[in-house]
């Protein structure tokens, strides 16, 4: 009996030998530090660190077949015992991908602007696409894309993750540590397996850091681990839309497929006796942008048998909304050849029940809510809500709309609409217009109270090329088109003064008579491919009327860059500042824009919004002038954030040629880098300062030195490790030479 013991015990060992690897892991970019610690035990790479409330957070890795394996992943409280979260815990990811096109309204924006479609124009601006969904087959043949459509089945690839390593490396960088395993390939994508965790948080990010050598590739990804145990972890848990808790106790039929949750706040949490972990992904830069933000189920779970499930993160393939148009916007993300696509998600390892884990995740969106700072008022603006005819539908201009009980939920304070688009009589000369625009103000007028301002505005795409929002500090009456004999402006019976458009000169006078500003919408993509460029130097556009562009964060998604809509907004701002320099006008800024169509409460609409804090004592009443917003906006005393980055002051001080930028900021996903931009006039450069070592959920006063010899205007943005930002605009460095323009 001792025999056949002996024998099983030495088979059992031979096995797990066979399935093992010894450790092969580079530690020469590893410097241990208190709470921060990895080291090599055999076979094993053992990480652990310190977490949220005196908790501590264990992983240890290894390398099985080829396959790396979080071999157990565990946590304790503190002065608690270790528990078990997983074991033999495998990475999966899933890539998918089509070709990407440069989109119908490309295709005429240029040359409406005067720029011909080279083929160097064309390869470009592909990734700037929009209407763009390379995984609808055959697509739509109505819309002019090019290549040309209809799309085919072969362009549609699949691929599951797969891996043969030998061994990993270990980096410290501030408070985090990175576990990299090289030898991942995914189909056309190949390059490596990467976790970081956060010393001071329970987070732990997994990476598929891949890139492509193929021409125009857009794609999506799911990802999790599989492999957890039942028996550890009983149920998964989760609210829906409509924030009521649910649950899935395991115990039913083994899931063929991932099972797609439409998750609020797109949280899972595992629980178990020992402990839980939650699963979500990044809060912003993981979606692309949509006309809706409908929730499409952004996590996952998959019971794989009688004792294991796995869990994760998705997205869908194809938009939910039966519109034409809305399914043609699902442009997916971009990867251009040659670079490292960060498919990142995270995970939330904790000691705690369930609900209080998920709590624990809320707290890096502020539970998806706009956090009230004194001296700011919250602000967005782009709403295609349809929003008079939807109240006019109601039989009361005092019906409130979801949309907007959602969005006061969100805490913004000012929200500026863009009705007339498409809907109602916009380009009527008369009557049936200034109708509408009556409804229209009275509507919001109605929709706002003492700290919440519904402001009439409009997106009217007329005379200056392209498209741009239009603001005005109080109602005005116009109309976009002008008759032959209209005079521009008249006493009208029932309206009082109105004006009739027929010019960009007289669209430029009437915002010089009623105080009014504008700003271009989505520069560099959809119908404003060509602008800003093509007007910087055009009279409308070099005057201070003219406020800059907007920030919309999620078009031309590409996970290798660091900074959101790097070449859209920020490069296009730096761009007609270093072309302003000695003009005498004011910094042209970004304005946060959302460009969005009707939602309520039950949509994902977080995860694609950004917020200007504007400094404002108050909110203007119903009755009041928006005087104050403008000024604000017009003198760029606002930040531009997602949320979770918040710059509560900036200034620079001093004179001459030394400088200091100042800035206190406050975060909560742990902080990656915050940076210095200037221009010369010329040229644009920056200074990059590390933020690394600053935990999650942190306060800093940074106070940089900078030499302005030479230099026309700075700014200064933060960015979090989940590459969301914080940023203010820039300010001359001399402005006491601007005289204002208008």
């Amino acid at each position: 009996m001792r025999t056949m013991l002996s024998a099983v015990f030495l088979s059992l060992v031979t096995a797990s030998a066979g399935f093992a690897q010894g450790l092969k892991c580079d530690m020469t970019q590893y410097k241990g530090t208190s709470g921060l610690t990895a080291a090599v035990d055999q076979d094993l790479l053992v990480v652990t660190w310190a977490g949220q409330g005196g908790s501590e957070v264990r992983a240890r890795y290894a390398i099985e077949r080829g396959q790396p394996v979080v071999r157990e992943l565990a946590v304790k409280k503190q002065g608690g015992q270790w528990a078990t979260l997983g074991q033999n815990l495998s990475p999966e990811y899933h890539v998918v991908s089509g070709l990407r096109r440069m989109s119908s309204d490309h295709v005429g924006a240029f040359p409406a602007a005067g720029i011909p479609l080279t083929p160097e124009i064309v390869a470009k601006n592909r990734w700037f696409a929009f209407h763009d969904a390379p995984l609808e087959v055959p697509g739509r043949t109505d819309r002019q894309q090019m290549p040309p459509m209809p799309r085919k089945p072969e362009e549609i690839r699949r691929a599951d993750a797969t891996f043969n390593v030998t061994g990993c490396s270990v980096k410290t960088d501030g408070t985090r540590l990175e576990v990299t395993f090289p030898g991942l390939s995914m189909g056309i994508f190949s390059g490596s397996l990467q976790f970081t965790v956060y010393r001071g948080t329970n987070l732990i990010r997994m990476d598929a850091v891949a890139k492509t050598e193929e021409q125009f590739v857009a794609y999506k990804f799911d990802a999790g681990l599989k492999g957890f145990s039942t028996d550890t972890m009983s149920r998964v848990i989760w609210r829906d839309t409509s924030d009521d808790p649910q649950q899935y106790q395991f115990g039913g039929v083994k899931n063929n497929t991932i099972v797609p949750l439409k998750a609020r706040n797109r949280v899972l949490v595992a629980e178990g006796k020992g402990g839980s972990l939650a699963t979500f992904p990044p809060p912003h830069k993981f979606f692309w942008a949509r006309e809706i933000h409908v929730n499409q189920g952004y996590v996952w779970y998959r019971k794989d048998g009688d004792k294991q499930f796995g869990m994760g993160v998705r997205q869908a393939e194809h938009e939910e909304s039966e519109k034409p148009g809305e399914i043609d916007d699902f442009a997916l993300y971009n990867a251009p050849p040659g670079t490292m696509q960060r498919m990142g998600m995270y995970f939330y390892a904790s000691p705690d029940a369930g609900e209080p884990t998920r709590q624990s995740v809320l707290a890096f969106t502020h539970a998806d809510k706009y956090q009230p700072i004194a001296g700011y008022k919250t602000f967005t603006n782009h709403w295609h809500l349809r929003f008079t005819e939807r109240v006019r539908a109601t039989g009361s201009m005092d019906t409130p709309l979801p949309d907007l009980v959602a969005m006061k939920a969100m805490g913004l304070n000012i929200v500026g609409l863009s009705d007339f688009h498409g809907d109602m009589n916009g380009n009527d000369a008369g009557a049936l217009r200034f109708k509408d625009q009556k409804d229209y103000f009275e509507a919001s007028r109605r929709a706002s109270d003492k700290d919440f301002l519904v402001v009439p505005w409009e997106e009217p795409n007329v005379y200056f090329g392209g498209h741009y929002n239009l603001i005005f500090p109080k109602p005005v009456y116009y109309s976009r088109v002008r008759k032959e004999g209209q005079p521009f402006t008249e006493t009208d019976s029932v309206y009082g003064k109105v004006y009739h458009l027929g010019s960009s000169e007289d669209l430029a006078q009437l915002m010089t008579l009623e105080n009014g500003y504008w700003y271009t919408s989505h520069p560099r993509t959809k119908n404003s491919a060509g602008q800003p460029d093509v007007y910087w130097d055009k009279p409308f556009a070099k005057n201070d009327i003219f406020l800059g562009l907007d920030f919309t964060q999620a078009m031309g998604v590409d996970l290798s860059e660091k900074r959101m809509s790097e070449y859209r907004s920020f490069d296009s701002t730096d761009t007609m500042n270093n072309l302003n320099a000695n003009t005498g006008l004011k910094p042209k800024v970004l304005l946060p824009d959302i460009d969005t169509y009707q939602q309520g409460p039950e949509d994902n609409l977080y995860s694609g919004y950004q917020t200007a804090y504007l400094k404002l004592d108050k909110v203007p009443g119903p009755d009041e002038d928006w005087s104050p917003v403008l000024k604000a906006m017009h003198e760029g005393n606002f930040f531009v954030t997602t949320g979770e980055v918040l710059i509560k002051s900036f200034a620079v001080e001093g004179t001459g040629a030394k400088r200091t930028v100042t800035a206190d900021v406050d975060w909560t996903f742990p902080l990656e880098f915050v940076e210095v931009v200037w221009g010369d006039g010329k040229k644009i450069d920056r200074q990059i300062i590390s933020a690394t070592d600053l935990p999650a959920f942190g306060s800093k006063h940074f106070s940089i030195p900078f030499d302005a010899t030479g230099k026309a205007w700075v700014r200064f943005a933060a960015w979090d490790s989940a590459g969301n930002p914080g940023f203010v605009n820039a300010v001359w460095l001399n402005p006491q030479r601007l005289t204002t323009q208008k």
